[in-house]
């Protein structure tokens, strides 16, 4: 995105939460309501339904990001998660394209969502999270870093939060909110929420969503 951002790192309240009651967008037992990011078929060699969590599977040399079925607007979205030692990946928001491509020598395409993300990684083994804070864990990716991130380490769950209520968007980690920023005007007023396979696994549960007023 060309738009110029801006951040206000805790000067604003949080955000006010008045909308839908929560809906939950994982029923822990199978991957209905999520879809891939490209084409039809599910890609079940990427992702799979592990100890009642959605599981990215470590896939080479291609692997693929799930979507939700629904697009939302503004809207305060709450998941838990943990990642494997070394591992790396990220929750995508505000999404605008869609990229596939088959690598040379490939079976299968890569697929990605492209937009905001809120990056997931094991900072304590991440050359790049600790070469570049806006890289590790509850970063809005390659933007901005989160202050003071309360992380839990590799094997244990965490609790994200994203918030947007334009013009303004929040990412929380464990009860903490890590990141305050401005939306720009061109960001997509509705959009899918695509969960990133970087060929790590990492397992995300009580996923749920309510859309704000």
């Amino acid at each position: 995105m060309n738009s110029v951002w801006s951040r206000r790192m805790f000067l604003l309240a949080p955000l006010a939460l008045r909308g839908q009651s929560w809906e939950n967008l994982f029923d822990g037992v199978s991957t209905a309501g999520w879809m891939p990011v490209a084409g039809n078929e599910f890609p079940a060699d990427c992702w799979c339904v592990a100890d009642g969590c959605l599981k990215s599977l470590v896939r080479r040399p291609t692997f693929q990001d799930i979507r939700t079925e629904r697009e939302f607007g503004d809207f305060e979205f709450e998941f838990e998660w943990k990642i494997a030692a070394g591992g790396n990946g990220g929750v995508k928001y505000l999404v605008d394209k869609y990229d596939s491509w088959t690598p040379r020598g490939a079976d299968r395409p890569h697929a990605r969502a492209r937009g905001f993300e809120y990056q997931l990684t094991d900072d304590a083994m991440s050359a790049e999270a600790k070469r570049d804070p806006t890289r590790g864990t509850g970063s809005l990716y390659s933007k901005f870093a989160p202050v003071a991130p309360p992380l839990r380490p590799a094997g244990e769950f965490n609790t994200s939060r994203i918030v947007v209520r334009r013009p303004h968007c929040e990412h929380w980690l464990n009860g903490a909110r890590v990141l305050t920023a401005e939306v720009p005007e061109t960001a997509p007023k509705r959009s899918a929420i695509a969960l990133q396979n970087h060929s790590s696994e990492c397992w995300f549960r009580s996923i749920r969503i309510r859309e704000l007023a």
